[in-house]
Order: C-alpha cells, then structure tokens, then sequence
C-alpha cells in the first residue's frame, strides 16, 4: 500500500460527521453578527433560515416549490468510499425532511490533494454517485478546492407540491412524535475513530448511516403529518428542541421507547471514553430547557447523529397511515407526544 493510501480519514479533524457542526450557541452567534434584517424580504422564498428548517424554499409561482439545501462534513470513517455515500445520505435528508423529492445534486469537495491523493478523492465521490443513483438523481457537478483538511458533502436540489411541504414550525398538541432511526451512532463512530468498535458495532452503523430517509416524500403527503426534520448533530433532544421552539409548544418523551443501537453496548463504550465532544456541546446548549437527565440519558438523546432518522409530529388521528409507510421503509417508534407549551421545551 502506498503512503498516500494508509492514512486514515478520521485522523484530520478532531470531529467527525455532523458532530463537527459549530455549536448551537456559537452558531446563534454568527447569524446573530450576520446583519441579517427581518424587513428585507423575498416575495417568493417560503422558507429561510429563521426556524431553523433543513433546507431554503422558494414558491415557483404554481402548485410547486423548489427546496434546496447544502450540508457537508469531515470523514466520519476511514474508507472513502463509504465517506462519500454517508455524506451524501445525509445531504439528500434535509430535502426529505422537507416532504420533497430530490433532483439533482451537485458536491462540495475540499481536499489536501498532495496528502491524500486524486484516487482517493475519486472514490469519495463515487461513494455519493451510487447514492445519488439509489435515490434517482445526477450528480451533476460541483465545486472543489485544495485544503488541509477534508471535507465532502452536496449542494441538492428538490421539489414538493406546496400543500405538502412540512417544517419545523407545525406540531401541535396532542401530536404523536416518532423516529425512524435508531440513536446511537455518534458513539459508535466515537469507538470506529478510536479502533475499539466491533465489526457488528461498524455493520450497523454503516448501513444506518447510508440509509436514505425516503420515508419523508411519503410522509408528507399526509395532511395530519403536522411537522418534520431530521436528527443530525444536535441529537434527538437538540432537534425535538428546535422543533418545540419553532412550535410553541413542549414535548413528553418517554425514553424507554426510543430507539437506540444495543443499550448495554453504548453503555460499555460509553465507560472507555466514546462520548463525542459534540454531545457536551449540545448539553451546554439545550440542557436548560430539559426537565431532567440521568447520565445515561445525557450521552443518548444529545449524541450527534449523521444521517440519522426523521423526526416526525403526527396527528393521532393518521396514526395508523404514517406508521403503515413506516413498515415499509424503517423502523415504527412513537417515542412520545406534542404538549402545550410550558416552562420547558423537553419533559421525561
């Protein structure tokens, strides 16, 4: 093997997948210090990014609206190929998370190209083409550029008849909350950085991460599904938070029912120091707003995803055909319910 070929991916950054986000608060920050005027407005953008939502809408002036979104990270593990189609499952989510259906797609490459090499580079992006492919769209092109660390991700593209567009500002007491992924994997990937995950521990990671939140289109075709979004690297409390904030409402969570990879195998990484640096981030950002949290809860529920699942508030009354397209596609867990609001944002 040559030189170029056995450095590792995850080596060049101290966060890895979603879990390299900036940080809530600090992200507050930026857009707070980015002259950003409420009374400027756009006759025909839907949505920006005052709630928070996971992708920009513009109405196209008919029945349609366009939605469009960017999300790149640093390698989450070490072979390219599995980087490229991780990071583009995770981008073709936030247009899935909106209700649409993606077209196209186009990366966003930055690569120490004297390190690391044009071959594996190549593979990164064949690793998003075959996601790409999976979910029907070109990979039309791009933008890179030479860096000395690397990051990959995709700008995409998509459509959603406007009655089925969904946000983050829709759940309404009374809501059921589901979650169509397991939590879990930015331990996991924790225990891969540091060589201590197992081949079972890796086996699931890797295919939750590659799987790709078709489920969302689906979804949102039915008018009871209130709101929608995808748990990524604020965790699943960090993500219900901004979905509780956006609704004006608070949510009870019951954290027996929510799914996780094998408990008492996250529990024992847990104990050899696999607990990213993006769950404490997280905790220092939304821990105020969350009624309690035992230890064990901390480091599961604010566990930085990548490419995790959606997070759904439905209307009781659709229970039963959301969780109908939910045994198609992933797994079935209402893990708690919509409340009017109260003094905090998160009940257990």
């Amino acid at each position: 093997m040559n030189e170029k070929n056995s450095v590792t991916l995850t080596s060049f950054n101290p966060g890895s997948g979603c879990g390299c986000k900036i940080e809530p608060t600090k992200l507050h920050d930026v857009l707070s210090a980015s002259n950003y005027d409420p009374n400027i407005s756009f006759g025909n953008l839907i949505i920006g990014h005052e709630q928070n939502d996971d992708a920009a809408v513009l109405d196209l002036g008919n029945d349609d609206a366009l939605v469009h979104s960017a999300d790149f990270f640093t390698p989450i593990v070490n072979d390219p190929f599995d980087f490229g189609a991780i990071a583009a499952s995770n981008a073709i989510s936030d247009v899935y998370a909106m209700g649409a259906s993606p077209d196209m797609a186009l990366a966003i490459l930055g690569w120490p190209i004297d390190t690391l090499g044009s071959d594996i580079a190549g593979k990164v992006i064949a690793g998003a083409r075959a996601q790409c492919n999976i979910a029907g769209i070109p990979l039309a092109g791009g933008h890179s550029i030479d860096i000395p660390q690397p990051i990959f991700g995709l700008s995409v593209t998509g459509r959603v008849k406007k009655d089925n567009l969904k946000t983050n500002s829709g759940a309404k007491a009374g809501d059921l909350l589901y979650l169509t992924k397991p939590l879990g994997i930015g331990i996991i990937a924790t225990a891969m950085k540091k060589e201590i995950a197992s081949y079972f521990d890796e086996k699931w990671a890797l295919k939750t991460m590659k799987k790709q939140n078709v489920e969302g289109s689906e979804l949102a075709k039915i008018h009871g599904v209130n709101a929608m979004t995808d748990v990524t690297g604020f965790g699943l409390a960090g993500h219900l938070h901004e979905m509780m904030s956006a609704s004006n409402c608070s949510a009870k969570l019951d954290y027996s029912l929510v799914p996780k990879y094998d408990q008492g195998r996250l529990k024992e990484l847990y104990s050899m120091q696999c607990m990213p640096t993006g769950t404490t981030k997280n905790y220092l950002a939304y821990h105020k707003d969350i009624e309690k949290l035992s230890g064990e809860e901390l480091f599961i529920l604010l566990d930085p995803q990548t490419s995790g699942g959606l997070l759904v508030s439905v209307d009781p009354k659709d229970k039963i055909e959301v969780e109908n397209i939910l045994k198609q596609n992933s797994l079935i867990a209402c893990i708690g319910e919509v409340t009017e609001k109260k003094e905090k944002f998160i009940y257990l």
